[in-house]
C-alpha cells in the first residue's frame, strides 16, 4: 500500500530517533550518515532559503524573485529528501543475511536477559533500529563489545 509523504516523512523521523547514534554502526549501516546530513539540513538550509531569497532580490532586483525562490525550495526540499529516505528505508525488510543476523542477535541477547517480545518472523529496518537501541541501552559493554 502507497503511504502519503506526510507518513512517510513521520516514519523517518521516527526511525531517526530510534536509530542508535553509534560509530560502531556507521561503517555497517548507512543510517548513521543519513541521521546527521538531515538534521544539519534541517537546521541550516531554512537559514540557507531565506538568505538566498533576500540576498538575490536586494542585489539583483525583483525580476530575479522567480529564480530565488526555485533555490530556496531547492534548499527547503533536502532536509525532507532525508527524511523520505529514511521513512521508505524504516518500512524496508531486511535481507536475508540481515534477518539471520537480527535473529541471532535477539537470542543473544535474550540468553543474557533481555525482557522483550518475540522476534519478528519478517523483520524491517525499524525492528532492528529498536533491537540495536536496546542492545546499546540495557546491556553490558562487555556483550556490545562481542557483538561489534
Amino acid at each position: 500500500m502507497q503511504k502519503s509523504m506526510i507518513s512517510q516523512v513521520r516514519l523517518g523521523r521516527d526511525y531517526a530517533k530510534a536509530w542508535p547514534l553509534r560509530k560502531e554502526l556507521a561503517p555497517i549501516f548507512a543510517e548513521y550518515r543519513v541521521i546527521k546530513a538531515t538534521e544539519l539540513a534541517l537546521q541550516v538550509m531554512p537559514m540557507l532559503a531565506v538568505l538566498t531569497v533576500f540576498l538575490q532580490t536586494s542585489l539583483l532586483g525583483n525580476q530575479y524573485l522567480p529564480q530565488a525562490l526555485a533555490m530556496a525550495l531547492f534548499f527547503l526540499s533536502l532536509p525532507v529528501q532525508g527524511l523520505l529516505w529514511l521513512g521508505k528505508r524504516a518500512e524496508t525488510h531486511l535481507t536475508p543475511a540481515m534477518t539471520s543476523w537480527y535473529q541471532e542477535l535477539h537470542q543473544k541477547m535474550v540468553a543474557n536477559g533481555y525482557q522483550a517480545k518475540a522476534c519478528a518472523r519478517k523483520p524491517r529496518y525499524f525492528e532492528l533500529a529498536q533491537l540495536l537501541r536496546d542492545m546499546f541501552e540495557k546491556m553490558d559493554k562487555a556483550f556490545t563489545q562481542e557483538q561489534f
